[in-house]
């Protein structure tokens, strides 16, 4: 702890907390990257989603999980597709995230299960469509269920209910 008065031994001698950029106010950054990831993760969902309807892969897709055993194959991928586009959607604008972010959880996690651990790790440059980019999606989902969850609790506390 310094002493408010100068000791002019050190006067020429910055002390290393005024040579240290300083940082934003509390609560500055991290509401923004929150944001950031609330928008972006979803977005790289519906963007999956919407391309699959464009390009009128959903029939390939569905015959692709058919031959793995899926029952009801198209009407499956109708309906991660529709899920991923709506939850994306409700997700962005901060609606219902710790209730539909697990569904997209759950899409991440049986994309991995069933298509990207047999290509390894990684999706591009070393490998082809390996896992890394689902774990990253999970890992960035985990953060806004737990965001949201936190946020409801605080909400919570500060409104006094159960």
């Amino acid at each position: 702890m310094r002493s408010s008065k100068l000791n002019p031994e050190d006067a020429s001698m910055p002390h290393l907390e005024d040579t240290l950029p300083h940082s934003p106010p509390s609560g500055l950054w991290l509401p923004r990257a929150l944001l950031l990831l609330r928008v972006m993760i979803p977005i790289f969902f519906m963007a999956h989603a919407a391309t699959r309807i464009a390009n009128g892969s959903i029939p390939q897709f569905a015959e692709f999980l058919a031959s793995q055993g899926y029952p009801a194959a198209l009407a499956l991928v109708w309906l991660i597709s529709i899920y991923e586009l709506g939850a994306g959607l409700l997700i962005a604008l901060g609606i219902g995230v710790r209730w539909l972010a697990p569904g997209l959880t759950f899409i991440a996690i049986m994309g991995i299960v069933i298509i990207h651990a047999a290509r390894g790790w990684f999706v591009g440059e070393h490998g082809v469509g390996g896992v890394e980019y689902s774990l990253s999606l999970i890992a960035g989902l985990v953060v806004l269920i737990a965001h949201d969850w936190d946020q409801a609790s605080a909400r919570r506390v500060r409104t006094g209910a159960p």
